[in-house]
């Protein structure tokens, strides 16, 4: 049998080829060589950065992260963590894409509250607007409502990426027929972003037929943050070969493994 490589199977996003299907954050780590060190074991290509909280150039004086995991090797998606209005995520993503030398991939969250993080939806569309007329490529964080992720999709924005839980909770796919909605009526990459936990989760979500999983407080996180991003990278390639291969049905009764339909006894 013929071994699936990912170069036959690739992530697109706004034009450009990605081998991995996993993007992680580069956040929440103890320092920056352990954040180096599980970005490595995660095989990702993509990595986010929340503008407001790390160091790309802002300050001179304090470690870079640039130098760490260099643009040259990843693709930086610089996002708007923190921002509670459409003014200040459009502000965030001006200031990265002169940071980063006219970058105009980013990922857009607004939030809702400080406890819940759930999106403002609002405040998400209005900023989606303003940064795709002002030439951005925008990779949006929304809710699992199937009919906001299509609006979002047909309003221009690269990738929708629906939450799967609450940011950082750990709590895996609530919603997975709401997700498995939104997959099948997009055309644009669909990314499982916030709420995974564990590896079985990042797996559920290839299997429903999500183009990829971005994640950070699951692996920066864990007890062994970097053993962590190694379980991640394994659990998306099974995830989509398992979407890729076709599971079999559920069914409520039996179904013989071995027939008895041509039996010689």
């Amino acid at each position: 049998m013929q071994e699936i490589q990912p170069s036959d199977d690739p992530l697109i996003v706004a034009g450009r080829t990605y081998q991995s299907r996993l993007l992680v954050g580069t956040g929440k780590y103890k320092d920056l060589e352990q954040t180096r060190r599980a970005v490595e074991a995660s095989g990702a290509e993509i990595i986010t950065v929340a503008i407001r909280r790390t160091n790309i150039g802002q300050d001179p004086n304090e470690p870079n992260l640039l130098e760490t995991l260099p643009p040259e090797k990843y693709t930086y998606l610089p996002n708007t963590a923190g921002c509670y209005t459409a003014e200040d995520a459009v502000r965030t993503c001006r200031l990265a894409r002169e940071l980063l030398d006219g970058h105009n991939l980013v990922k857009l969250e607004v939030l809702g509250d400080e406890k819940t993080l759930f999106p403002d939806i609002i405040q998400t569309l209005e900023a989606a607007e303003t940064l795709i007329r002002d030439g951005f490529n925008v990779m949006v964080y929304t809710n699992d409502d199937p009919i906001i992720a299509k609006r979002f999709e047909e309003m221009g924005c690269v990738a929708v990426m629906p939450l799967a839980a609450p940011i950082g909770s750990g709590l895996g796919i609530r919603n997975p027929y709401n997700i498995l909605t939104i997959v099948e009526n997009a055309s644009v990459p669909i990314l499982v972003d916030a709420g995974v936990g564990t590896a079985s989760d990042a797996a559920i979500a290839l299997e429903l037929g999500c183009d990829g999983v971005l994640m950070n407080t699951a692996i920066a996180g864990a007890q062994d943050p970097v053993l962590m991003a190694s379980a991640m990278k394994k659990a998306i390639e099974a995830g989509r070969e398992a979407y890729r291969a076709g599971r079999i049905p559920r069914k409520r009764f039996a179904s013989a493994s071995s027939p008895i339909d041509g039996t010689f006894f």
